[in-house]
């Protein structure tokens, strides 16, 4: 089934490529042909995560080639999800770019299985659901992200009054600032439980916690600003151009604590 990844990265590549025209020329037919495209992805992302599973005979999402692999399944589900039931347009093309970055930095990510000498430290059930939980929150700051993305590029639009069809596919502005401070607040606890769960493993696998490590460092970083976000957004109630900038600013953080804080670790070796 080696050739499933390939054939998976080829067709990702060009429905991202057909949003991208829609989202220039709003090109409904090319939308269609993007969005069936992506459905193949979706299914052939998942025939090859469970031959992957079936083969290592494990859940397969502990190296960094499954994580990045699992999150861009995680990414293409919820958008096509979400596109189905709330027919947000230009959404499944802002997430996908992001999806379809990370699947093709899985390329150059060694593709093996555990290393025999980390295999039985990893493999852990522990583990595995810190893991989950933290790929399904960076999914959902994505969706944030994607959301406040659109709500910059409508706000420059309606500041320089370039109306037409693609101004009005984006929706309200009020709509937009609330899909992506509703997606912050799932993503948050997801964030916060899955760190909570990777100290809990830490203190039983090597009894102490690690809180010099680059990695830790970074994710309680990330984890302030989307927390100062949060109190912004729903204590101070401020909305608009600035939060979107904000929350766009904490998921750059997200990107730099996957991946150069995971360069520095001395404790995240197989990430």
């Amino acid at each position: 089934m080696n050739w499933i990844f390939p054939v998976t990265i080829v067709l990702y590549s060009l429905s991202v490529l057909g949003y991208f025209i829609d989202f220039l020329q709003n090109n409904r037919k090319v939308n269609r042909i993007a969005f069936w495209l992506l459905l193949i992805v979706w299914v052939l992302q998942t025939v090859f995560f469970i031959f992957r599973a079936m083969e290592l005979n494990r859940i397969p999402i502990i190296t960094p080639f499954e994580g990045l692999f699992f999150y861009a399944w995680i990414v293409v589900t919820l958008s096509l999800v979400i596109n189905w039931y709330f027919r947000v347009a230009f959404l499944v093309f802002f997430t996908n770019v992001v999806g379809f970055v990370m699947m093709a930095f899985s390329l150059f990510t060694p593709d093996g299985d555990v290393p025999d000498s980390l295999s039985t430290l990893l493999i852990s059930e522990l583990l595995i659901i810190h893991v989950s939980v933290i790929l399904l929150s960076y999914a959902a700051f994505t969706l944030a992200f994607a959301f406040s993305i659109m709500y910059v590029i409508q706000h420059q639009m309606l500041k320089r009054k370039a109306w037409g069809k693609r101004l009005l596919r984006f929706g309200s502005l009020s709509k937009l600032d609330m899909y992506a401070s509703s997606a912050t607040i799932i993503a948050f606890p997801l964030f916060l439980i899955g760190i909570i769960l990777g100290f809990v493993w830490a203190s039983i696998q090597f009894g102490e916690l690690p809180w010099l490590d680059a990695k830790v460092i970074s994710s309680l970083i990330v984890l302030s600003a989307y927390a100062l976000y949060l109190y912004q957004r729903f204590v101070k109630l401020l909305r608009g151009y600035n939060m979107a900038l904000l929350n766009i600013a904490c998921f750059l953080l997200i990107l730099i604590n996957y991946f150069l804080s995971s360069n520095l670790s001395s404790f995240h070796l197989w990430y």
